[in-house]
């Protein structure tokens, strides 16, 4: 994403109205659809869902659960034959200043096996679908930040300001199906790209990291278009989980809106789903975020 311009700064609070409009187009008619919708804000200490709607057309009956990940998940499913498919959530969202103090300093990896540490945490330092690790990934990692971690959140960040200078924002260049390896190689990407890649550095130095699917109130107030946004979060032990843009280049404030977090994209997908028919799949997102009046 382009740098936000700097006259739109953070408040301590924010009420955030969303639209996230799917909408789906097969070459002829699909006689079944099996979907799930990770499309409702979180509500967490930084932030509260005030309200969610969901909509389909055609409409169905939705089945709402939690998935391994704790993320809401609303999945539906359409057995009659259809051509197109609309998926349509509106939320109210509060978001707030994270009042937590800085991150402690000089916190070594050992930390991690502190008695005191119930965070399960164990699948955000191995590999995933989009996250793999390779010896080109650690020995970047390792040129920044030397042969081990002295400080998880002081080498997380310089991980992420790394990414940051040698990516190039191209929303060209990669697809949904990118993997960090592939992404690094490139030093081009989206947001998706720039986060999968901070969290292979991270990993591969044993550093707990996690995708962050969501968006960001960027001060728009027409009827513009705008994007989903991807981010990460990095573990430190007796604290909690702390944001970082790679993509921006800085902690996560009260204009980030969590949706759903994951190991990387494929656990986080606002709207994933599989169908039975012949030709492909057009996709179409409109998202937009407002302050609320």
């Amino acid at each position: 994403m382009p740098d936000l311009p700097p006259a739109i700064t953070p408040s301590p609070g924010m009420r955030l109205r969303v639209r996230h409009l799917t909408r789906f187009h097969y070459d002829g008619p699909v006689l079944d659809s099996y979907n799930d919708a990770r499309l409702c804000p979180v509500s967490d200490p930084l932030q509260r869902c005030a309200s969610f709607d969901l909509r389909l057309n055609p409409d169905v009956p939705m089945h709402t659960h939690r998935d391994f990940y704790l993320n809401r998940v609303d999945h539906f499913e359409l057995h009659q034959p259809h051509e197109t498919l609309e998926v349509e959530a509106r939320s109210l969202i509060e978001t707030r200043s994270d009042t937590r103090s800085a991150p402690p300093s000089s916190l070594p990896l050992e930390a991690l096996n502190d008695p005191k540490v119930n965070e399960n945490y164990f699948d955000f330092v191995v590999e995933s679908k989009f996250v793999s690790q390779n010896v080109a990934i650690w020995r970047e990692a390792v040129d920044i930040i030397g042969q081990s971690v002295t400080d998880i959140w002081t080498d997380s960040v310089k991980l992420g300001q790394y990414v940051h200078s040698i990516f190039s924002y191209d929303p060209d260049w990669t697809h949904v199906h990118t993997n960090a390896a592939e992404a690094l190689k490139d030093r081009r990407g989206v947001c998706q790209d720039y986060a999968h890649v901070m969290i292979a550095l991270c990993r591969s130095q044993g550093i707990p990291a996690r995708y962050v699917s969501g968006y960001f109130y960027n001060g728009k107030t027409g009827d513009e278009n705008e994007a989903s946004h991807a981010w990460m979060e990095v573990f430190l032990p007796n604290y909690g989980w702390k944001a970082w843009d790679p993509t921006h280049n800085r902690e996560a404030d009260s204009r980030y809106i969590k949706l759903a977090i994951g190991r990387d994209y494929d656990d986080a997908k606002p709207v994933s789903g599989r169908f039975r028919g012949k030709g492909k799949q057009h996709m179409d997102v409109i998202v937009q975020i407002r302050l609320a009046e």
